[in-house]
């Protein structure tokens, strides 16, 4: 080998030995390696959360976003494709469900169904998939409509219940409701509709089993005071009343029904009855129970309430104003059933919205109720109960655990409450604002506001379906 050749060997075994000394002592620790880190994905990739569905009440739309969560949480509201143009002027878009990834919504106008009234139902698009232990989510595609069925001759609805795996639309003008098929919206959406008489003027309703219905009239006085309609939902059995009897008092504004019973809200506390199965009963046989929740301290009439949630065998509520102001609860399958109270301090111009249940994937049972404001100015709040603080199953140490101050809502006789939804595994909730246009994201692990979310307008009722893939 000759000398130049050796020469330049060992100038290039020098630096290479003088390179590795310096990295060593850390001369070079600054130094941008080989490959720039831009060529790696370092970010966290944004996870699909939940698809939300929320009302604006400016607009008399229905929106849908998927809430997104990567460095930070957000969600694009979207229209729904050829949902119905309404008249924001003489329309309202009412109460809502879910059942079996279809969502129906109700659709009210200012003419008692003279101008165009209905429903309209949508394909949300997310399925879930069973496996054992959980489920997987799939957001297949966008929302789009199923069917809608809007004009003069469906009744005005304004109440939307599920039972058993059906939906039951009131349709307030017509003296009766309509019981709506999820499997039928699929095959054959314009035969998923069965109407029945029963119930009046502005109805609340219970069924049993898909074999009874307890349909109500809210009439305060008159003939129809207290009337409660019975049903006949088997099939052969002729579409009509079976038999009718009345409460002690009227303006029922509220039923259910949960564990063989069916449960009523008229003017005075809670009234209940068995369910009729099998129609062995009449107007002077069945027996009706009545429970009082007391009187207002302030005008000394008996307190009441206008909504139920069930959560498995408990009945839950919300009454009263001010000092009197609570979340009741009711053990449906007791024997002799009574109510429990849990009192909610609340400051005047405030009023409790009806109860939010959930059990959450750390295995904690929270009631979430607003206190909404209806009149003066000032903070609004979300009242959150913990309904089994020891965690033995039953519900009778409940107590408030929580108080989370929100923005502000835009309440307007029914419409502009807050309105809360879960994801479904239940680690979130998803909360509205109505009067600052904005939707919250809330750990139901810490109870705590992870982000807030700007869509703009009056968000009104809220749904949730979906949840985050663990594949």
């Amino acid at each position: 080998m000759n000398n130049f050749l050796k020469s330049k060997l060992s100038r290039r075994y020098l630096l290479l030995i003088l390179f590795c000394a310096m990295t060593m002592n850390g001369t070079f620790s600054d130094a941008a390696p080989p490959v720039p880190l831009s060529q790696f994905d370092l970010e966290e990739r944004p996870e699909r959360m939940v698809r939300l569905f929320w009302q604006d009440r400016e607009t008399a739309e229905l929106n849908w976003a998927d809430v997104v969560r990567g460095k930070e949480w957000e969600l694009a509201p979207a229209e729904i494709y050829e949902f119905p143009k309404l008249d924001s002027e003489r329309q309202n878009l009412v109460q809502m469900e879910i059942l079996d990834h279809k969502l129906l919504v109700g659709v009210r106008d200012d003419d008692n169904g003279n101008h165009q009234s209905g429903w309209v139902a949508i394909d949300t698009g997310v399925v879930g998939h069973s496996h054992g232990d959980h489920y997987d989510w799939h957001f297949e595609h966008p929302p789009e409509v199923i069917h809608s069925q809007l004009d003069v001759d469906q009744g005005n609805p304004a109440h939307l219940y599920t039972y058993d795996g059906n939906f039951y639309l009131a349709n307030d003008s017509m003296n009766g409701f309509t019981q709506i098929s999820p499997m039928q919206l699929s095959k054959n959406p314009r035969k998923a509709g069965e109407f029945f008489s029963g119930g009046g003027n502005h109805i609340t309703m219970a069924a049993v089993k898909n074999r009874v219905c307890y349909s109500t009239w809210i009439d305060g006085g008159g003939p129809n005071a207290g009337r409660v309609d019975v049903v006949n939902l088997k099939r052969g059995a002729k579409k009509q009343i079976a038999y009718t009897f009345s409460l002690p008092t009227g303006v029922i504004h509220g039923a259910t029904a949960n564990s063989g019973r069916v449960f009523f809200a008229p003017a005075d506390g809670i009234c209940w009855v068995d369910a009729d199965l099998s129609f062995r009963k009449n107007a002077e046989t069945v027996k009706i129970n009545h429970l009082e929740l007391g009187k207002d301290p302030e005008t000394e009439k008996p307190l009441r309430t206008g909504a139920f949630t069930n959560y498995r065998n408990t009945v839950l509520f919300n009454t009263g104003s001010g000092e009197s102001a609570a979340l009741c609860l009711l053990d449906a399958k007791a024997k002799f059933p009574e109510v429990q109270k849990v009192s909610i301090e609340i400051a005047d111009g405030l009023t409790l919205t009806t109860p939010d249940v959930v059990f959450t994937a750390a295995g904690k049972r929270y009631a979430f109720l607003f206190q909404d404001r209806k009149a003066g100015e000032g903070e609004e709040f979300l009242t959150v109960v913990d309904l089994d603080p020891n965690g033995d199953r039953e519900l009778d140490d409940a107590e408030v655990c929580k108080t989370i101050t929100v923005g502000s809502s835009a309440v307007q006789g029914h419409y502009g409450h807050h309105a809360i939804a879960f994801d479904s595994d239940r680690k979130y909730a998803f909360v509205t604002n109505p009067g600052d246009g904005s939707i919250w994201v809330l750990s139901l692990i810490e109870l705590e506001v992870l982000a807030k979310l700007e869509v703009g307008g009056k968000p009104d009722h809220l749904l949730a379906i979906g949840a985050r893939n663990r594949h």
